[in-house]
């Protein structure tokens, strides 16, 4: 199990990310989107696509931009679709 921790509260938790790069990328479904909000920032990376981020907001704590995804990527990242990775303080482990 790979879990996502920030502030003492699990983000995400799955079984079946995806490495990619060195960074576990999450199904959307495992991750707290409740604790979760949309960003303005976006990031363009040459092979993967633009990546769309999120800022996380656990208790009176924010996170901002701690979590990105690619909504729509490139050809060559199409596996990774719509799955939430994680950084800035983010803690990912795995058991």
């Amino acid at each position: 199990m790979v879990r996502a921790v920030w502030n003492g509260t699990v983000l995400a938790e799955s079984d079946e990310t995806v490495i990619v790069e060195g960074n576990h990328y999450f199904p959307a479904d495992s991750v707290r989107m409740d604790m979760m909000r949309p960003s303005d920032t976006t990031s363009f990376c040459g092979w993967k696509g633009t990546a769309s981020y999120y800022t996380a907001v656990a208790g009176d704590r924010t996170n901002e931009d701690c979590a990105w995804c690619y909504a729509d990527p490139s050809p060559d990242a199409t596996h990774i679709r719509g799955m939430i990775a994680f950084w800035k303080g983010v803690r990912v482990t795995a058991d």
